[in-house]
């Protein structure tokens, strides 16, 4: 028996039904994302207004800020519409283009973090080499990587569920467009490909965290042969990392590596990742991170005079 794609919109449920919570929500999750723009953007201006920031790191981590906003955008400005309206949907089309877009970022972090532990491997661990081996084209090699990485494992996901029949029902269980919700509402068997969904998503997310830790161990223990200033301001870096790769990586795990199902907690744990985690990212950066904090104080500073300035020649 063959179906047809006769579904053009689909019912977003959200998190909860009752209008005070959706109010309540919405003053959260608004406050949640400008945060999160602002805390990105910020990164983004303070290492290209510093001159003192301008080894590989802080490029990758200016470019880590600008994917966690855009991965932030692809979903919470209409989640946090939706908050507001009666009746949450979204078309085919557009359901479509929000999976893609969050898998792309998603995918592209993923790849991201692991250049951005290469990198301090070769910081830490070859200090002499690090110039040479982690130079500009090196480096603009690893972005490029990261973004082609996240796309082709975009991509896959897309196609798989974009020639899946939707006959009906169309009400998705979640605040945006899912994976797993998507395929619990396909018109056939998708036991199959949902074990191709873990081995293209779960898979990936599993053995990258694993080899991330296991670089950071190696990292760790060449630690020993540092002096203690170096060794403080190397465990600081690093713990930073393995913060951020742990906050990014165990809600992905949970959530891919198992057959297509839906818990009620799967809805809070997206919420962690794709809206928590990419606020929490600068801070993590930003508090631990002696020569970022730094150069933010001086940036304000100087923004500060600037404005004084103007203030003298204005009287």
């Amino acid at each position: 028996m063959e179906y047809s794609n006769n579904v053009t919109e689909f019912v977003l449920l959200g998190l909860t039904q009752g209008p005070g919570g959706q109010k309540a929500l919405f003053v959260i999750f608004l406050l949640i994302y400008l945060v999160t723009m602002v805390g990105n953007l910020l990164i983004v201006v303070t290492v290209f207004a510093s001159p003192s920031l301008g080894s590989p790191m802080y490029l990758f981590l200016v470019y880590l800020s600008l994917i966690d906003a855009l991965y932030s955008t692809v979903s919470s400005p209409k989640f946090i519409i939706d908050l507001l309206c009666g009746q949450k949907t979204i078309s085919f089309s557009a359901c479509m283009g929000q999976l893609f877009l969050e898998h792309l970022f998603g995918g592209a972090e993923i790849f991201l973090l692991v250049a951005m532990a290469y990198d301090r491997y070769v910081a830490i661990c070859k200090p002499l080499h690090y110039m040479t081996t982690m130079n500009r084209q090196v480096c603009i090699l690893l972005l490029v990587v990261s973004l082609a990485g996240g796309f082709v494992h975009s991509l896959v996901q897309l196609i798989f569920v974009y020639t899946l029949p939707f006959c009906g029902p169309n009400i998705i269980d979640h605040f945006m467009c899912d994976m797993y919700p998507l395929l619990k509402l396909a018109c056939t068997d998708t036991y199959v490909l949902s074990l191709t969904m873990v081995d293209n998503g779960g898979t990936i997310c599993t053995v990258v965290f694993i080899c991330l830790l296991t670089s950071y161990g190696v990292i760790l223990n060449s630690l020993k042969t540092h002096s203690q200033e170096g060794r403080r301001k190397a465990l600081s870096t690093c713990f930073s990392h393995i913060t951020v790769v742990v906050l990014f990586f165990v809600p992905c795990i949970f959530m891919y590596v198992r057959p297509v199902s839906h818990l009620s907690v799967d809805k809070f744990i997206s919420v962690a990742y794709r809206l928590i985690t990419p606020m929490l990212n600068p801070l993590i950066y930003t508090l631990r991170n002696s020569d970022m904090t730094n150069a933010m104080k001086k940036l304000w500073c100087r923004k500060l005079a600037i404005d004084r300035l103007r203030m003298c020649h204005s009287y």
